[in-house]
C-alpha cells in the first residue's frame, strides 16, 4: 500500500505591486475654473499566466475617465499586479480563483492607486465604489458558455 497524498490546496499572496500606471490631464488648467460635474467611466479588465509551477502573476486594469462639460478632465489606469501562490486545485477552481479571487485581493490596492493619483492631479480624490468579482466572473463564464454553444448550433 502506497502512501502517496493528494497535495494539498495552497492559496497565497507572494507580492502585491503596481505594474504600470499612467495619469493624464488634458484639459488643465482651464478645468479647475469650470463648474465641477465629473461624469466618469470605468473600464476594468484582468489577466493571468503561469509564472513558474504553482505561481501566477494576475493583473487587474483599471482605466477610469472623467469628464467634465463633455471635455476630459483626466484620465488614470493602474494595473495593479500580484504574484499568487496557487497549489492543488482543479482547472474549474483555479480559474475562479485567478478571475475572482484575485480580483478582490487585488482592487483595494488599485482604487487606492486611482484616488491617490486623481488627487495629485489637483483633482478631488477619485473613490471607485465597490466592484463584485463573484458576479463578473459568473456572467463571463455564462457569457462563454453561451458563446460556445452558438458555435455548435
Amino acid at each position: 500500500m502506497t502512501d502517496e497524498k493528494k497535495p494539498e490546496n495552497q492559496f497565497s499572496i507572494q507580492k502585491i505591486y503596481i505594474k504600470d500606471v499612467s495619469f493624464e490631464s488634458p484639459s488643465t488648467p482651464a478645468v479647475f475654473t469650470e463648474k465641477w460635474s465629473p461624469e466618469i467611466e470605468l473600464n476594468l479588465n484582468n489577466a493571468s499566466k503561469k509564472v513558474s509551477e504553482g505561481q501566477y502573476e494576475v493583473v487587474l486594469s483599471v482605466t477610469a475617465t472623467v469628464k467634465n462639460e463633455a471635455k476630459t478632465a483626466f484620465l488614470v489606469e493602474v494595473h495593479q499586479a500580484g504574484i499568487f501562490q496557487i497549489e492543488g486545485f482543479n482547472e474549474q477552481d483555479l480559474k475562479y480563483i485567478l478571475g475572482s479571487q484575485c480580483m478582490n485581493i487585488l482592487f483595494p490596492f488599485a482604487r487606492e492607486a486611482v484616488s491617490d493619483l486623481s488627487n495629485r492631479g489637483g483633482f478631488p480624490p477619485l473613490l471607485l465604489n465597490p466592484v463584485n468579482f463573484d458576479a463578473l466572473y459568473a456572467q463571463a463564464m455564462q457569457q462563454k458558455d453561451t458563446a460556445q454553444s452558438d458555435v455548435k448550433h
